[in-house]
């Protein structure tokens, strides 16, 4: 059994520590800032085993290099961003299997974001970590990658079991749900959860994780088969990657 907690780094980016009691290893995903981790850390673990990158950005591995030297840990990434990844000493592929303890991580790669994104799927723990392709009720900005890949990469996600729980790499939930309003707007779904929200932002509390099911339902960028989406963007006869392409570009400069 999995533990996980949360940290809120840099403005909005969020990092996660896991720790698998039987093996007692402990992890950090997407270390966005030294200070913020160390301290969490220093009080609660005092050391970490592997670091885990999603991808290269440095509001994503920012942490990398000051946790290793500390800490001695070992960082994993995409084989594709081996000269990226500051500090990285475990090369990871599609379909890999990293082994945490007694928990199987499925790696399974994301580009769109960037060209080499993975995200770190557990079956047994029903959990995935998204990074910057997925988010709660939108997906990632297009920097490297295409839209086909990213679009391919969300399909691959949906495909998981709907109770898996997703941690995504920032706060940007209220934002989205807006996004998501305009063009599904008679979602009664995403209308109830702007409270939800909401409130939990009073309390200054995370709104991740989301389920896959949660998504399905409200995620605008999960439901490009939906024909009210589809009419309310005047196109009723195009294709769900057209839809995603659409939604994308208009999210850009929402």
């Amino acid at each position: 059994m999995m533990n996980i907690e949360i940290i809120s780094c840099l403005n909005d980016n969020y990092c996660y520590v896991i720790y698998e009691k039987s093996s007692n290893l402990v992890g950090v995903i997407d270390p966005s800032e030294f200070v913020a981790v160390d301290e969490f850390i220093s009080k609660d673990y005092k050391k970490i085993d592997y670091i885990l990158n999603t991808h290269h950005h440095i509001d994503h591995v920012g942490g990398n290099i000051l946790l290793k030297k500390k800490y001695n840990s070992k960082i994993l990434g995409s084989e594709v961003d081996k000269n990226r990844i500051p500090g990285i000493d475990i090369l990871l592929n599609s379909n890999d299997i990293f082994k945490f303890g007694n928990i199987d991580f499925k790696i399974i790669f994301v580009p769109g974001h960037t060209k080499g994104h993975i995200a770190f799927y557990s079956e047994s723990e029903k959990i995935i970590f998204t990074g910057d392709t997925l988010f709660s009720l939108g997906c990632g900005k297009i920097f490297e990658g295409t839209s086909d890949q990213l679009y391919n990469s969300l399909n691959k996600i949906k495909k998981l079991p709907k109770d898996t729980k997703i941690f995504c790499g920032h706060e940007y939930t209220e934002n989205n749900l807006k996004f998501c309003l305009k063009f599904d707007v008679d979602n009664l779904l995403l209308s109830n959860k702007l409270n939800w929200i909401l409130d939990r932002k009073k309390k200054g509390l995370p709104t991740v994780p989301v389920t896959l099911d949660d998504e399905l339902k409200t995620n605008i960028f999960l439901r490009c088969d939906n024909i009210a989406i589809k009419n309310c963007l005047k196109m009723p006869n195009c294709s769900e990657q057209l839809i995603f392409d659409k939604l994308r570009n208009l999210k850009d400069i929402f």
